[in-house]
């Protein structure tokens, strides 16, 4: 969460409503065991232990309503601090045990244990709030969900209710307006609808199985990068995805990183992982003979397929998924290349999001935060790697913001943050500076002074995943596609069995003039109404319909996606206005 959201006044507004809600709740329902309650990005939600009483929709209804009444008290705010044996009393008094004792226990010692009061409700709680309920006007209580305790599958499983609060009435109004869209966009919604992809129980939860149309979607973006890979000097390579359980064990993951991977499989001899990422892979290739300072810069390039152990709370369609492929890259450099070789990444990144439409974008650099002992490597390569990132933000112009904590725990990444047509953010590219592990591999080169040297790598990944690059796109364009990456771009429509001889002509032109189009004959015993019905629900670039006189003139009717009919024309002109890929 951004630093500067978690100090202002909306957030102490969303946090306030998530008490407003919480207070609300004990009055109907007084059995109820309270959890957390934060505010987020876009709301908030508290996780309630409801007993054996199922809440439902109607009850949001229910709450919201209380929750209006509690505001139009206008109740002041109250904070009080106490001691740590004070505060035990006090949950037990309230009978928010034990997960608020839970939650005291976890307070530093010298952290302030701190309580806020509003009328009858009292809550543990570090703040900030509000100083009245009655400044608590413009809120929406949204959905309910499930949530472990502590995030743990093997605690409890408690409700969750989502809300969502802002200053003004017309911000609410945009906000909720913009979900409403969300959920004509909804990606899992169109993906299925679309024939992109599909999820089965049998297969298991977050491992997507990619139908027809999807795959070729995939092919196409992998094919775009490849070759803007290799112009830039990047080899393939390919590695499977499994490897003995020593690498992660080198690498720091088995140690950083366990909770997210699955479990070990053992054939007696050695131990095996489902790789979570591919780096230590591209190390080894990397350490397979002796290397030159010549021969460096290598980057080496995957589209390789990694697996992590996501909880299934976590999984959001192919947002969030266990199973999925990055655009990985790892790149080996001398200290003397590493401006320019990470400057080359992002400039590749940018040219990425400008091909795929997505212009609206933000650079966020996660720094390493030095109170936290999550991180690994030593000071002085931290503060090499960190310099150079901004360094190479100020020479290609980019307006940046540091979040410091937001690191990987190998080392400091830029992030490219791009905002959708709701003006939703999300986190695209990433690209990693990273000390640490060349030494963890006492990776090697041979410098100019003939002595051994270490190598710095970069990591990167434009894309970030294909499962969820195609996910976002299907969000943003709403399944309507740019014609380059549209899995169909032209359906050709022939309206009676008669036609459809002159219909394979049609298409072995279309293919002459314009080799690689992806054309849909529908040849189907249907209505023309229907086709065109089908053509337009599936949000194909172009329909080129087919009757009597089209076959007659030789000439095609040709039907925009964007501009409706524009009426009849020889196929070689109809190849020519086509959009270049």
């Amino acid at each position: 969460m951004d630093a500067s959201y978690t100090k202002s006044r909306l957030y102490a507004l969303r946090h306030s409503a998530a008490h407003l809600m919480a207070q609300s709740v004990l009055q109907l329902f007084p059995d109820a065991k309270l959890t957390i309650g934060p505010p987020i990005e876009n709301g908030f939600y508290y996780d309630i232990d409801f007993g054996d009483t199922k809440i439902t929709e109607e009850d949001l209804a229910k709450i919201e309503e209380k929750m209006r009444e509690n505001a139009a008290r206008d109740l002041p705010i109250v904070k009080e601090v106490l001691t740590r044996e004070e505060a035990r009393k006090r949950i037990l008094d309230l009978k928010q045990d034990p997960y608020k004792l839970e939650l005291l226990d976890d307070i530093p010692p010298e952290e302030e244990i701190s309580f806020y009061t509003q009328g009858e409700f009292t809550d543990l709680c570090r703040g900030p709030h509000v100083s009245r309920t009655g400044e608590i006007q413009h809120f929406k209580l949204l959905n309910i969900a499930g949530a472990y305790w502590r995030g743990d599958e093997r605690n409890k499983m408690l409700t969750r209710l989502y809300g969502t609060a802002f200053e003004t009435k017309e911000e609410l109004e945009e906000y909720l307006h913009n979900l409403e869209e969300a959920k004509k966009r909804d990606h899992r919604v169109l993906g299925r609808q679309l024939g992109l992809f599909m999820f089965s129980p049998n297969v298991g939860s977050g491992l997507p199985l990619w139908l027809p149309k999807g795959a070729v979607m995939r092919e196409v973006l992998t094919d775009f990068l490849r070759q803007a890979q290799l112009e830039r000097g990047y080899q393939p390579v390919v590695t499977p995805h499994v490897g003995n359980a020593k690498l992660w064990e080198i690498s720091g993951h088995l140690h950083t990183y366990r909770d997210k991977m699955f479990p070990i499989m053992d054939d007696g001899r050695e131990q095996f992982l489902l790789k979570p990422m591919n780096c230590p892979f591209h190390i080894e290739i990397y350490q397979s003979e002796l290397r030159s300072y010549r021969d460096l810069p290598i980057r080496y390039a995957e589209f390789g397929t990694v697996y992590r152990y996501e909880q299934s709370g976590e999984l959001a369609g192919m947002l969030r998924v266990r199973g999925f492929t990055q655009d990985d890259a790892h790149l080996f450099v001398t200290p003397e290349q590493l401006l320019d070789e990470f400057k080359g990444v992002v400039d590749l990144m940018l040219v990425v999001l400008d091909r795929l439409g997505l212009r609206d974008y933000s650079v966020r650099v996660g720094t390493r935060d030095p109170e936290d002992d999550k991180y690994v490597g030593a000071d002085e390569n931290w503060e090499q790697s960190e310099k150079a990132i901004l360094q190479a933000c100020e020479d290609l112009g980019l307006a940046y913001q540091v979040s410091p904590g937001d690191a990987a725990f190998y080392g400091p990444k830029l992030d490219l943050m791009i905002k959708d047509a709701l003006g939703r953010t999300w986190q695209m590219g990433t690209v990693q500076v990273d000390y640490n592990l060349p030494e963890r591999f006492q990776l090697e080169y041979i410098g100019e002074d003939g002595k051994p040297h270490r190598p710095i790598m970069i990591h990167r990944a434009p894309f970030g995943s294909l499962e969820r690059m195609i996910g976002l796109l299907t969000e943003q364009y709403a399944g309507a596609f740019p014609f380059w990456l549209a899995p169909v771009q032209v359906a050709i429509l022939p309206i009676a069995d008669r036609h459809i001889p002159y219909a394979e002509r049609v298409r072995a032109e279309l293919l002459a003039h314009r080799p690689g189009l992806r054309i849909q004959l529908d040849d189907r015993r249907l209505t023309l109404g229907k086709k065109i019905a089908e053509a337009q629900s599936n949000k194909v670039p172009y329909m080129l319909i087919l009757g009597d006189r089209d076959e007659e003139a030789e000439t095609v009717s040709v039907r925009s996606r964007e501009e409706g009919d524009l009426g009849g024309m020889c196929v070689e002109g109809f190849a020519a206005m086509l959009p270049a890929d």
